[in-house]
């Protein structure tokens, strides 16, 4: 069996009186793993990546992180957020030497090693400029060179694509499929988007309608790599999957809409 990179055991957070957030969730990932998480909006999945990021701390339970309990920030760990977290006043280069600056790397090297990421993320010629001058999917290769030119153990990306056009979402998945491929590293990957959970991991994980949510269900995702994300949804295969998997999520997020409404008369 792989070794496990990262594990919530029996993780419940809750703040203050209201009930909790999550409730005695289980949930593993192997160390060259490529994991994807769905499920209703409010379910607790970005709580789950703050959680392994260490910013915030369980109420019972624990991280664990190669096997050793998590305190503090997770340094083993990259984290891309869903919104733009570059620095406006930087350039393309040295956002992504930013982080090699400030784990001690001198700055020539750094921005040396910043110049080399661009290149694999298609960006040399954009070295130069400025967040405002970049498009989305451009910001998005800069946010993912910064985060790996660290070498983090584990990824934990929050619906990074979100915010993109259908077609730059797509080049950027099979360019994350790509850059993952040459070093696998453990992947936690949350997403709204259960076709492309299916089309970029190993493994679904679907969590229950919140509050105190946990995963109710996994499913395995064996389809051949490397895989097209866009070719991959056409075969009959993913088709199956995806019918398998939303016949589960369907009913959470049925469940998270009808709390909704109660909430609301």
């Amino acid at each position: 069996m792989s070794e496990i990179a990262l594990q919530w055991k029996g993780v419940t957070l809750a703040f203050g009186e209201a009930a909790p957030v999550l409730q005695a969730a289980n949930l593993r990932v192997a160390a060259h793993e490529f994991l994807c998480i769905v499920g209703p909006t409010g379910c607790g999945k970005s709580t789950l990546l703050n959680l392994a990021a260490g910013l915030l701390a369980p109420s019972a339970g624990l991280i664990e992180v190669f096997g050793k309990p998590l305190a503090g920030i997770n340094r083993r760990a990259g984290y891309l957020f869903q919104g733009d977290a570059l620095l406006p006043w930087r350039n393309a280069r040295e956002n992504v030497a930013a982080g090699l600056i400030f784990h001690g790397r001198p700055r020539a090297i750094a921005r040396a090693e910043a110049d080399e990421w661009l290149g694999r993320v298609g960006l040399s010629a954009a070295a130069e400029r400025y967040p405002h001058q970049l498009s989305g999917g451009m910001k998005k290769r800069v946010a993912l060179a910064q985060m790996l030119a660290l070498k983090p153990e584990i990824l934990l990306m929050d619906e990074p694509f979100s915010a993109l056009d259908v077609q730059t979402r797509s080049l950027m998945e099979n360019e994350l499929l790509a850059l993952w491929s040459a070093k696998r590293r453990a992947v936690v990957f949350i997403t709204h988007d259960l076709e492309e959970a299916i089309a970029l991991g190993d493994r679904v994980v679907v969590m229950s309608a919140g509050p105190a949510s946990r995963p109710v269900g996994e499913f395995v995702i064996d389809l051949p790599r490397p895989r097209d994300v866009a070719e991959i949804r056409m075969t009959p295969a993913f088709v199956d999957l995806h019918r398998e998997i939303w016949q589960l999520l369907k009913g959470e997020v049925q469940k998270a809409y009808a709390a909704g409404v109660e909430a609301r008369t």
